[in-house]
């Protein structure tokens, strides 16, 4: 069985003398942590840190903070620097966890991660979401033009005039900032409104809460700590599909919680139409308010958001080749894209190694392989006609009038460039034409670009479209 020794409380001279050891380790990273992100950072979220305990055999080290929130936000912000630091110092000790201290008092914020009562959050803990900074505050959270409409909706939701539409419905992908949205909502609505109760949990653990409750014939307190809330807020409800008794539930909590005016909102990642094995009930109230949907970031976006993150990461510096390497690079979600600028980062800082573009291309090849996808000839058929204004069908018909053709031509330029595909491949795939008529439409868009400037424009705004 595998051993765990306390750091705090060792009482063989070995353990005495590993813990002086991970003592002194510590006190010379937090100096260089402290140097690294800067003191007000530093003072608010790693200062109060504490070492926890050491397993030898996983050389795994817990650190202690106050609250599950903190660890959270620790782990995701500083997590992958705290770990690197650890191993760049020599001590044996290969990874870290951030938990919340065993014997912490403080209130949680914004968090469900135990089956315990959850509508005792404090005010004044929700309130000081306000203040930490990156991800969780509206003033933190970048906008364009796939968020906006979600971002709007959510500062109308959490202002505090009563809203207009309640639930407010949040569709989109992994990683796309629907959480963010969610905590951002939370801590606004609880700066004017402290003494009003706030819930916010994953559809999951409302349905752990649920059938605990259930076996502990407790439902009764369940259904008054969920109907107590003012504003409740439900991610991921797409997790609840399937679970009959957790659904009937789910819809009796916001038709009583609609009626008293109290505020829901809600995430998926679909739209309540496309969600399957949900009660029709459920998604007849989640359609009857405001769905407000995030679309995969753009490339304008993804290049704000890094621009945003440079601005406060501090040296060493990023410079605009690597930032562009990894806006086009990094598309998959808003939040892998963090995760790869802040792993840059961190390593510069650990290391003193500068930050350039073959140093980022090294370090992030992984990353980059998993974002790379094959685009189709059938793809740049459909952003073509959506571009020209003509039927897809069009790029495969016989039809030669200029208003057809040259979009045609422009898609099997783009085909050739862009895709793997033979010249009779995209011949075939053009409505069954000769690889000669491809070589044709690629020199006349080449030879257009030159001397057309808007054919020129046309074809850089779908090689972005399709490249973002």
């Amino acid at each position: 069985m595998t051993e765990i020794i306390g750091v705090v409380d060792w009482q063989e001279d070995a353990g005495v003398q590993a813990n002086a050891d991970l003592d002194s380790t510590w006190t010379m990273i937090r100096a260089g942590l402290r140097r690294d992100i800067g003191a007000r950072m530093f003072d608010q979220w790693l200062k109060p840190v504490r070492l926890g305990d050491y397993c030898p055999d996983s050389q795994t080290l817990d650190l202690l903070v106050a609250t599950d929130f903190s660890a959270n936000f620790v782990t995701g912000q500083f997590g992958d620097r705290l770990r690197m630091a650890w191993r760049s110092a020599g001590a044996e000790v290969r990874d870290i966890r951030v938990r919340r201290a065993p014997d912490a008092s403080g209130p949680r914020l914004l968090d469900v991660t135990a089956i315990e009562p959850v509508i005792d959050l404090l005010p004044q803990a929700v309130a000081s979401a306000v203040n930490f900074t990156p991800r969780h505050g509206f003033a933190d959270f970048v906008v364009g033009e796939s968020n906006q409409l979600a971002c709007s909706a959510a500062k109308t939701m959490a202002a505090e005039a009563q809203p207009r539409f309640s639930p407010l419905f949040i569709q989109g992908g992994t990683g796309q900032g629907k959480t963010h949205l969610l905590h951002a909502i939370a801590a606004a609505f609880a700066a004017h409104s402290p003494g009003a109760p706030v819930l916010y949990m994953s559809a999951e653990r409302f349905m752990m809460e649920f059938v605990n409750a259930m076996r502990a014939n407790e439902t009764m307190a369940f259904k008054a700590r969920l109907r107590a809330a003012r504003l409740l807020l439900i991610d991921d409800i797409q997790f609840i599909a399937g679970k009959g008794s957790t659904q009937e539930e789910f819809l009796h909590t916001i038709n009583d919680l609609i009626d008293t005016g109290a505020r829901i909102v809600v995430t998926a990642d679909r739209a309540p139409q496309a969600l399957e094995s949900i009660d029709p009930r459920i998604l007849s109230r989640l359609a009857g308010g405001l769905v407000a949907d995030i679309q995969p970031a753009s490339l304008e976006l993804r290049l704000a958001i890094l621009e945003a993150k440079r601005a406060v990461a501090g040296d060493p510096p990023v410079p605009d080749a690597v930032i562009d390497f990894l806006a086009r690079s990094i598309r998959s979600n808003v939040r892998e894209l963090e995760g790869a600028f802040n792993k840059l980062v961190a390593y510069g800082q650990l290391t003193g190694r500068a930050i350039d573009l073959d140093f980022a291309q090294g370090m992030l090849a992984d990353a980059v392989r998993a974002n790379a996808r094959r685009i189709t000839v059938d793809e740049i058929q459909k952003v073509c006609a959506a571009h020209f204004r003509i039927d897809v069908s069009e790029m495969r018909s016989k039809r030669r009038a200029r208003a057809v053709a040259r979009p045609r031509q422009v898609a099997m330029y783009l085909a050739k460039k862009m895709t793997p595909r033979s010249l009779p491949e995209i011949g075939r795939i053009f409505g069954g034409r000769d690889h000669s008529t491809v070589i044709h439409a690629v020199r006349t868009i080449e030879q257009l670009r030159e001397s057309n400037p808007d054919i020129d424009a046309d074809v850089r705004a779908l090689l972005r479209q399709l490249e973002g």
